[in-house]
């Protein structure tokens, strides 16, 4: 059996637009990698998308003359279109998700009461992980941690020393992901997050969104396990279960809706593909009125 490498290798990428990282882990140069929560820039106004941002990605682990074995989505995002399948026609690799987006798949298709052949089974994935699933990136090992909450379908990927953990937490300054979308629950949040925290404290982790606050630093991507143990402002140690719950229900009650959501997530629950072309070969992204 080939050792882990407890130090997986990661480089970080900034879409400035929605503000998310997106990541290449690798475990050395001429290797494996995976590449997690790829953007697919897209204007709202004219309809336009743009790989540009992928494209990075792409010369990135072209340069590392890697092999991409992984397309990893943490879950089905509502800030971003996925680029997933970007990255797999240009470096090959499996798309995978949580076995939950089945459930993500059922609400949202009839919200948007979408085209009668869309399955929700997950088919649209190449791969569904279930909790405490195992696979390898090279030389590198990777476990899966189901952490429902901001969606039912929630996946952290902990890559050696590495944990991904999407939206599920956000930098110790900022505090955590919003659970007001269909099926969230920020008692389950508060729990998933628990289960994260008991790991051990210097494995590093990476977030999958950064909003400085007030415009007072940099974006960042990266803290530990043991500082947001100890600074995150909504789930360090010590608080407690309903004090978390009623502080998350309250805030979420005066957000509005993320600006991307109606296109991402129609397109998200698809593996990162459009909705079939209409019989004038146009796609069309539904708008539903006083639904959300």
């Amino acid at each position: 059996m080939v050792t882990a490498d407890p130090r997986p290798l990661v480089q970080p990428f900034l879409d400035e637009d929605t503000e998310t990282w997106s990541y290449v882990v690798y475990d050395r140069a001429g290797g494996s990698a995976a590449v997690i929560d790829a953007v697919l820039g897209f204007e709202q106004a004219s309809g336009r998308t743009s790989t540009d941002g992928a494209q990075r990605m792409v010369e990135f682990v072209r340069d590392k003359d890697l092999t991409v074995e992984w397309i990893l989505e943490t879950h089905a995002h509502a800030d971003h279109l996925s680029a997933a399948p970007f990255i797999r026609e240009q470096l090959g690799g499996k798309i995978a998700i949580g076995d939950h987006i089945r459930q993500v798949q059922g609400i949202f298709r009839d919200i948007f009461n979408l085209e009668k052949e869309f399955l929700v089974d997950g088919s649209q994935f190449d791969y569904l992980f279930h909790d405490g699933d195992t696979f390898n990136i090279g030389d590198l090992n990777g476990r899966v941690i189901y952490v429902p909450g901001h969606t039912p379908a929630d996946m952290a990927w902990l890559i050696g020393d590495a944990l991904f953990v999407g939206d599920t937490l956000f930098l110790p300054d900022v505090g955590s992901a919003r659970c007001d979308f269909p099926g969230g629950d920020a008692r389950g949040l508060y729990r998933s997050v628990r289960k994260l925290l008991s790991l051990p404290e210097e494995t590093r982790m990476f977030m999958c969104h950064d909003y400085p606050p007030n415009g007072s630093r940099e974006h960042e991507c990266e803290t530990t396990v043991g500082t947001q143990k100890r600074k995150n402002i909504h789930l360090h140690d010590g608080v407690r279960e309903d004090e978390f719950v009623k502080m998350r229900r309250e805030r979420d009650a005066t957000l509005g809706m993320p600006r991307l959501i109606l296109p991402s997530i129609q397109v998200n629950i698809r593996a990162g593909q459009m909705p079939p072309a209409e019989d004038n070969g146009t796609v069309y992204l539904k708008v539903p009125v006083n639904k959300l």
